[in-house]
């Protein structure tokens, strides 16, 4: 069981995408094939148990890198960052009972939940920071999943060069784990817009594709097959593991 959770995790890392052998893994289908069997029993053996290790105010790291698509710099974008956030409103909607609505204001009077977890990025760095906001699991009781809900999907305001945005998933159960929040200050002080302001998700139980930036709007699904390519994520659209638990 440890050795394939370790293949697991390792094969993980071995994607790093600015890597050589990154990208003759990517395009590997067999390597593909090994990675997805693997995930089942990494999501079974760890799935929402454990936490991750939390850290003290000196073992933060003196900087963090910036590692994702390019801020957004569209119109919407823009005009929300140049009033400080003032007019951002996340929206939760999809198979639950409540359409969910939460201006800025509310989302602050919210936060409540503080971490300092390590971010392990796929390309191989790890970097602590500190961490406060919404428990997912918060949101998600006041929308209250249908029965027939399985997966909360992240839609996320930047985009690639082609156009095609980010998003991310988590099963119900990752969702609800008491560490994955909507984070909405960073070091003491609000998100920076380099690193996802003003909202962005954090799960540290998993690689740091599955924290997505800028997050603009969750919605709650039964299955994310029809979901853009069908991957559960941008990443994992292009051949990376859904799963991704460290």
């Amino acid at each position: 069981m440890k050795r394939r959770l370790f293949v697991a995790t390792t094969i993980s890392s071995a994607l790093a995408a600015c890597a050589p052998i990154g990208t003759a893994l990517n395009n590997n289908a067999a390597f593909h094939k090994l990675l997805g069997s693997t995930q089942g029993l990494t999501h079974a053996a760890i799935g929402t148990r454990g936490l991750a290790k939390e850290y003290r105010e000196r073992d933060i790291s003196a900087q963090f890198p910036i590692d994702s698509l390019p801020t957004p710099v569209d119109s919407r974008y823009v005009d929300l960052a140049r009033n400080g956030f003032r007019d951002y409103k996340l929206i939760v909607d999809g198979a639950v009972q409540r359409r969910g609505v939460f201006p800025m204001a509310m989302l602050e009077r919210m936060c409540n939940s503080t971490q300092i977890t390590r971010h392990d990025c796929v390309e191989g760095w790890s970097v602590v920071a500190k961490w406060s906001g919404i428990r997912v699991s918060s949101i998600l009781d006041l929308v209250q999943p249908r029965s027939d809900a399985r997966y909360v999907v992240f839609h996320c305001l930047d985009k690639d060069d082609q156009g095609t945005p980010y998003y991310e998933s988590l099963d119900l159960h990752q969702a609800r784990h008491p560490q994955a929040i909507l984070a909405m200050r960073m070091n003491n002080a609000p998100i920076p817009i380099e690193h996802g302001a003003p909202v962005r998700l954090k799960v540290p139980t998993q690689l740091g594709y599955k924290s997505a930036k800028w997050v603009g709007r969750i919605e709650v699904v039964g299955s994310f097959a029809n979901i853009y390519a069908g991957g559960g994520g941008y990443w994992e659209d292009q051949g990376y593991e859904w799963y991704a638990g460290i």
